[in-house]
């Protein structure tokens, strides 16, 4: 699965049926007059950002999405029938834009769950001919026509992609806990650098299967990292795309005169990139914990406590500690909900675009997360 996600669709709105030309025509009322229905108007083609969804894979498949067209109107007043919508659900976070030849125009920005926007409205349905009977025009012989639903190129580009990135120095196995949680199984290796692209895996509650998060590998920062040394902005960029952060050290990288230089060293590249992400949750991780003695572990426990840090001491390989994993994965989970309740995409808002902006882009309605 690649970590940026874009896919380019094109979306067609269902055209008005026609109206009817029709006269009544029955048994001793020879000259009833006109009596065609109008047609159905098209359907809509309406986005919507669904919470269960994690990528837009399925739209590099199939690029394509037409909505149902409105029926002809009929005989004896007969209106035709509405074309159904079309509902495209997206991952949240999903942005749309608008493909034309003087370039591109951002639509909407799917930043709430559940949150629903018209893209494309269906043709309007045309009159039958019993609308244009007059005084003057006994028996109209025409009715109007079904006007054609709109069609658009879109561009969709995800902006969120994981609820937890994983950060950290180069070696700090990152790689490792993320096999050992979900099913992703990146390259693994021990020497700095084995990641070099960011991997994503995904947990799924046991509770409830609908129930996930994503978690994003992100390659080990650097000193300078924000100043672009290394791939640096290219890193850092992901990390603007998740909700929380999950922060792992290795034991290896601790001094214990200052155990935490090397959270506080990634943490500076963060702020250097962008003050925001200060903001940003932690869950602080100590990994590797077999590589020290069971004393100097209760060691860093103490001094954790003492400092105020509530630290997770861990051992990420196989066969290591699973009790300590599972309560780091519960805090993730812990996490994972207060963030979705508290405005996850709110450090988004302020490129959000305003709905007057675009007057043919309808809201039919933006649902709060439960």
């Amino acid at each position: 699965m690649r970590f940026v996600d874009e896919a380019t669709i094109s979306v067609k709105a269902g055209n008005g049926g026609h109206g009817c030309v029709s006269f009544r025509r029955e048994k001793f009322i020879p000259k009833g007059g006109p009596d065609g229905g109008d047609g159905g108007d098209g359907g809509n083609v309406i986005v919507f950002a669904d919470p269960r969804l994690l990528s837009l894979y399925d739209f590099r498949l199939k690029r394509r999405y037409e909505a149902q067209n409105g029926q002809s109107g009929m005989g004896s007043q007969c209106c035709g029938r509405k074309g159904e919508d079309l509902r495209l659900g997206l991952p949240v976070g999903t942005q749309i834009f608008a493909r034309t030849p003087e370039g591109e125009t951002q639509l909407v920005d799917l930043n709430e769950p559940n949150m629903e926007v018209v893209v494309a409205h269906g043709g309007r349905g045309g009159k039958g001919n019993e609308h244009f009977k007059s005084a003057t025009m006994r028996a109209p012989r025409f009715a109007q026509k079904g006007e054609p639903g709109e069609e658009l190129e879109l561009r969709l580009e995800l902006k969120i992609l994981a609820d937890a990135g994983i950060i950290g120095l180069p070696n700090a196995g990152k790689s490792t806990f993320i096999s050992r949680v979900s099913a992703a199984r990146p390259k693994i290796a021990d020497y700095p650098f084995t990641t070099l692209t960011p991997n994503l895996g995904v947990m799924i509650s046991e509770h409830d299967p609908d129930m996930r998060l994503v978690l994003a590998d992100i390659p080990g920062l650097i000193e300078g990292a924000h100043l672009g040394q290394g791939l640096g902005h290219r890193f850092l960029k992901h990390v603007e795309r998740t909700r929380f952060l999950v922060h792992i050290l290795s034991i290896e990288d601790i001094d214990p005169a200052n155990p935490w230089a090397g959270f506080d060293l990634v943490n500076a590249e963060l702020v250097g990139f962008d003050p925001e992400l200060a903001t940003r949750k932690q869950i602080e991780v100590v990994n590797k914990c077999d590589l020290r003695t069971p004393e100097d572990v209760e060691a860093l426990r103490a001094r954790a406590r003492a400092d105020g840090r509530d630290v997770h001491f861990i051992i990420a390989r196989d066969h290591g500690d699973p009790q300590a994993l599972e309560a780091l994965v519960d805090a993730m989970w812990a996490m994972r909900k207060d963030e979705q309740t508290h405005a996850p995409l709110q450090h988004f808002q302020e490129e959000t675009v305003e709905e007057e902006t675009f007057p043919d882009i309808e809201v039919i309605y933006t649902r709060e997360p439960s």
